[in-house]
This record gives structure tokens, sequence and C-alpha cells, in this order.
């Protein structure tokens, strides 16, 4: 077989289902392979930026490795580079195949080509470029278990254009032929530690991050935090670490998150962070929502995040959920929860049903344009449990993390600390590719769908049935509200028009809606929910409701705006 031909026998081997890709001159004999292949669904985008998103959201939902092809080298392998930046700092497993010109022609500056090694390098856990036909089987199972191998990440392969035609010989094996089960745990002595530690305080919380999601470690969270009486709240952009009404679920930590699980991390004796580095989006990097007293237990699958940003007790570096049943078993016998902390676990129980409480009594605003709290209300009242949400970046979708409802982990992909604005379109495709059987939601601002939109026609031809929500407030809500805020409301660059969006999704042969009243959302979001079709809802927005979250960023202009 071709060159072509063994990297799709090998993605079959693998049990790939979806492909997603670009056409180009490049890789045309990859392609006519996969023309042969039944069980490999290629999906066909517009923009190679978003099917890279595609592939992100596709390895975070099924666990295993999206697969990405750009089909040209030069223009097509450039445009990956926002997707592959998204996915490195979402810890997201990708594998990337492009195209490189000839090798005969490789370092003359011939067509299209380009550094690609310097573009990937530092956006990539490993950029990779084949030297020979021969090896492409050995390149791709390595990109297979790099991009799995401990935290998570995408990997480019890169190919001169007529290795994809030479004739190679030898057997084509499973890339994934020696998965990777886990990195172990911590040795009996630190485990001893953690759990010391745990019957020695008297106000110990968790915080629990991405990794838990990746290790597939929620259900046993749930019922280890449950038995033990310790609250669990979670890192930024993680609000569906544990469904949403869990009895010790507390929400997201932090400015992103709510008063009632920062109080809890404020007042903490013990912070026990499970699969996160306390990073930026959570803390800032201060102590303003985690306790500067509490001792710090942090559990991670890199070691490099354990005591990165925070000074802490103990330090585990290995799979996060080895380390949850390895704790829940040195603490089998242990039922000693601290009145007091039973107490003030009880007042926070009752602050969070206030917070809902007051969130829906906010929600019934009537005002128009419709307000935020309104839009998330009528999107609480109809999410079927089983829901996956995906959001961009911007002040509108910052405020929906913690206030939506999510009850099926994995249940929300967020672009986390890349902040991208036009993510979470084209990852709903790659969401409802992994997940058929789970509606998918999208939420986004309307700068950000236009960025993206084009990806309607790749949802119609492809069956990638998700509902859009558009949020429309006619600018860069983030960027208007710090020039409102800190700029003495001097506006230049952050107003936008648009089109009619549900129209231009009934022109690409989606459902349309247009919302822009109380109550027409939810009824929107019903219908579309019922129908097996790509639906877009346009809502308007209030675009006075912008809030500035990047408030630490400021600080140097408040003297200037009193």
């Amino acid at each position: 077989m071709n060159g072509g031909e063994a990297i799709v026998e090998g993605l079959a081997l693998a049990n790939v289902t979806h492909v997603f890709g670009l056409l180009g001159s490049t890789t045309l004999e990859l392609y006519d392979a996969l023309y042969e292949h039944q069980s490999i669904n290629y999906v066909g985008v517009r923009d190679e930026r978003a099917g890279t998103h595609m592939a992100d959201a596709m390895g975070r939902i099924s666990g295993q490795p999206g697969i990405v092809l750009a089909g040209q080298a030069g223009p097509g392998s450039a445009n990956m580079v926002t997707g592959l930046a998204q996915a490195m700092l979402a810890y997201s497993p990708v594998v990337a195949i492009t195209g490189l010109a000839a090798t005969n022609h490789l370092g003359r500056d011939t067509f299209q080509e380009i550094n690609q090694q310097a573009l990937f390098s530092p956006i990539t856990k490993r950029t990779m470029s084949v030297p020979s036909a021969e090896r492409i089987p050995e390149f791709l199972k390595e990109a297979f278990r790099i991009a799995m191998a401990g935290r998570k990440g995408p990997v480019v392969i890169q190919i001169p254009r007529d290795l994809f035609a030479s004739e190679i010989t030898g057997e084509i094996k499973n890339p994934v032929d020696c998965p990777i089960e886990s990195l172990g745990t911590a040795s009996s002595e630190g485990i001893a530690s953690v759990c010391s530690l745990i019957r020695k305080a008297k106000a110990p919380v968790i915080i629990a991050g991405g990794g838990v999601k990746h290790g597939k470690s929620s259900e046993i969270l749930g019922q280890l935090a449950k038995r033990l009486v310790i609250p669990v709240t979670a890192s930024a952009g993680h609000a569906d670490v544990l469904p949403t009404d869990h009895p010790m679920f507390f929400g997201q930590v932090g400015p992103r998150g709510n008063d009632v699980a920062s109080k809890l991390t404020r007042d903490a004796d013990l912070i026990i962070a499970l699969g996160t580095r306390l990073g930026f989006n959570t803390t800032f990097y201060t102590y303003n929502d985690i306790s500067p007293n509490a001792k710090i237990v942090q559990v991670d699958i890199s070691e490099e995040a354990v005591g990165r940003y925070f000074p802490i007790s103990i330090g585990v570096v290995g799979d996060v959920g080895l380390v949850i049943k390895a704790i829940d078993q040195g603490l089998k016998n242990f039922n000693e929860v601290p009145v007091l902390w039973k107490e003030k676990i009880g007042s926070a129980c009752n602050q969070r049903e206030l917070l809902w409480k007051t969130r829906e009594l906010k929600g019934v605003s009537e005002s128009l344009p419709l307000s935020p709290e309104r839009v998330f209300k009528e999107i609480r009242d109809v999410l079927p449990r089983n829901s996956i949400v995906t959001l961009d970046a911007g002040t509108l979708c910052l405020q929906a993390t913690d206030q939506l409802k999510y009850f099926q982990t994995p249940a929300l992909l967020t672009p986390l600390d890349f902040g991208l604005v036009g993510f979470s379109f084209a990852a709903g495709l790659g969401a409802k590719a992994a997940a058929p059987e789970r509606p998918v939601i999208t939420l986004m601002g309307d700068g950000g769908f236009a960025m993206t939109m084009a990806e309607i026609t790749t949802s119609v031809r492809h069956g990638l049935n998700t509902v859009s929500i558009v949020l429309d407030n006619g600018c860069w809500g983030a960027e208007k509200a710090y020039q409102r805020d800190y700029y003495n409301g001097r506006f230049i660059g952050c107003d936008i028009t648009n089109p009619p969006f549900d129209k231009v999704a009934e022109l690409c042969g989606a459902a349309g809606y247009a919302v822009s009243e109380a109550g027409q959302l939810s009824d929107a979001l019903s219908l579309a929910l019922s129908t097996d079709k790509t639906s877009i809802i346009h809502v308007k927005v209030d675009p006075n409701s912008m809030v500035s979250f990047r408030r630490d960023s400021f600080q140097h202009r408040v003297s200037q705006t009193l």
C-alpha cells in the first residue's frame, strides 16, 4: 500500500469513527484511501481552524484523540494554528495530519513552503516530520501515544507530499495497541499522609478540575465527598465535574464562579486540589478566593503542575482517579466530621439554595432587550439532563458558565485558558460527532458566531445537528465593558453589525429562530430540540449587560477614570 493508505488503515484499526478536514492537493492519496473506508466518517469543514476545534471537542468527549486533516501544506496547515493552541491549553488529545512540500523541494522556498516545524512546536506536545514512507505507521502510533500520555494534548504529523504516494511494505499495526491505562498513584506513605491531613482537618474543601473529567473519576469523587461530608468546588470551566444537584457540589470557585463556592475555599483549613493547576482563571494567582492559611494537597498527572503557583503541604503526581480510590480506601472507617464544619456545610447548602432561587427571581424579568439572567433561566428550564453545552469566551458566555446546570459528565466544553472567541459552534459539531445520542447546545456571542458560521453548512451536510443560541448584543462585549469602566466610555472598534442569523441558517438549510421577547427562547429551544435538524436561535440581548471580568488588568486605569 502507499503512505496515504497506511494512515487510513491505521486510523481504522484504532477505531477512529470521524475525521475532520479540508481537502487539499498535498494529501490526495490519503483522501483517496478514505473513500474506501466506510467505517470512518469524513467531515469536510470550511476552515481548518474550525476542523481543529471539532477534533478538540471530539477528543474531550470521547477520551480518545480527535483527528484533523489539513489537506494542503502551507496555508492549510497554518490555518490550524488557533485550533491547536486552543487544544494545547485545554489539554485536549488531538492528532493533526498535514502535508509538507515534496522531499526534493524541501528547503528551497518552494510553492506554499513555510517552516511548519517552527510554527507548530510551541503550541503542541510534539510536532513530527516523517522522513520516509516506511516510517509513517511508526509516526502515527507515536502521535497517538504522545497525545494520550500523561497530560493530554495535540500532536502534529507532517508528511512530505510525495511520501503519501510512496509504496510501503509490512503489516500495519493498531496505533493504540499499547494503551496507557493509568500512570499509577502515590506511594502508600504518601496516601497515608494525605489521609492524616484529612482526619485532622476541621474545614476541608475539594477543588476539582479537568483532570477529574479526563480520568473519568467524577463518580468516585462524588461518592467520596458524600461519605466524608467534604464540599466539592470546581475550577474555572469545569462546572460539570459533578452533577449540579449533587449534595456536596457547590459550583465554580473564583471570578468565573459564585460566592458560595468561593466562601467555602476562603474558609478552608485544608484544600484538596484534584486534577487542577489552581491556575489563573480559578485563582488569579492570588489568595482572593482561597484561604492563605489552608494546607494544600495537590494531585495532578503532570509533575510540573504540582506546587507551581501555591506552596503545598503534599504533592502527588499520578492518576487522579487512582489517588481518589486510594484515599477512599485509606479513610474507609473514618466518619468523624467536625460538628462545626457540618453546621457550616449546612449553612452553605442553604446559601446554595438561596443562590439558585435568586437566579430564578432575576430570570423572570421581562425587560427588553432580554437580560442575560432571563436568557439563562429560559435555557435552564428546557435543557435536557443529558445535554452537552459548549461555550465561547466573552462577557455573556463567561456569565453563563456557572449559571447553567450540568448532570452527565462531561457536559461542558469551554475555551478554558486560551480564552478563545469563535470556539463554541465548531466545538459543538465535534461533540455531536462524539456523542450523537446526546443533545448538544452551543452558546456564543454574535461576534464569535460570525467567525465560524460558515460551518452551518458543515453541520447540515453531515447531519451534526446541534442547537446554537447566538446572544446578540451588537458588540465585542468584554472589550466594550473595559472601555466603559476604565476608559471613560471612549468606545472604538467595539460595536458590530449583524445579519439576521436565523435567516442565514435557513439559507444554509438549517432551522432558524428569532427571539426578542420574554418566553420566546424557551419555546424556540424546546422546538429545536424536538426536531432532528441543525438549529440557530438568534437572541437579542441587552447591550448594557456587560461585565468587566479582568479587573485585575486595569488597576492602572482606576485613578484615571475617577
